[in-house]
């Protein structure tokens, strides 16, 4: 069933941008694709800064990069909690103590659940690395290698309940070449992922946006 529309303006403070919270649990290098742009462009110009990082898991180079840009950073570990569902709740409580306008999935690999998705469900930014709905799940780059596909790329979608089934922002197509491998075609992908990343974040920060059904609209 489609949902009712869903109307988003861009942050209400004027002279402010957008406030991010980003979520890593590795490398954090799509992380660091959008603190680049910031620091490059300005975070008044950009539209939005990223006011904290959180992680599920301890040393992990996302968190240093992190650090590194003097941004406060929080983990909340799965063991560390009774089940799944206190652990969401303790991510959505830290995630919410930075009033994020939107949160960013920036290579996060947990499957948030249903009190956090209450809170943040409608401005939660994920990257996939396939063009869905082909392809979702762990595996996207293995999965159109083994289909014998001739494109592939990757997805800036909002999150929702299912894996990769959030409505589609935006896309970015690679070719795939008949001398990849997994690794090779990966590298390509993210290349383009982070680009597409940064370009959606900022324009959903100046502008707004809406959905429709499943359509993603971006004045």
């Amino acid at each position: 069933m489609a949902s009712s529309p869903l109307t988003v303006p861009a942050p209400a403070r004027p002279g402010r941008p957008a406030r991010v919270v980003a979520l890593v649990s590795g490398s954090g290098t799509n992380l660091q694709a959008l603190l680049d742009a910031i620091a490059e462009q300005g975070a008044a110009a950009y539209g939005a800064e990223i006011v904290a990082v959180g992680a599920d898991r301890d040393g992990i180079a996302g968190l240093e990069r992190a650090e590194r840009a003097g941004l406060p950073v929080y983990v909340c570990r799965v063991k560390d909690h009774a089940d799944r569902a206190a652990w969401d709740l303790a991510l959505t409580e830290a995630t919410a103590a930075y009033e994020p306008d939107l949160v960013v999935s920036a290579g996060f690999m947990k499957i948030l659940g249903k009190e956090f998705l209450a809170r943040f469900g409608g401005r939660t930014v994920n990257t996939h690395p396939a063009l869905l709905p082909s392809f979702p799940g762990a595996h996207g780059v293995r999965d159109a290698l083994a289909y014998g596909a001739k494109v592939t790329g990757c997805t800036v979608h909002f999150v929702d309940d299912g894996v990769d089934t959030g409505p589609v922002i935006a896309q970015g197509v690679v070719e795939v070449r008949d001398e990849d491998d997994e690794s090779a075609l990966h590298e390509r992908i993210k290349e383009v992922e982070r680009s597409l990343l940064v370009d959606v974040v900022g324009r959903l920060a100046r502008n707004g946006y809406r959905t429709e059904g499943r359509k993603v609209v971006i004045p």
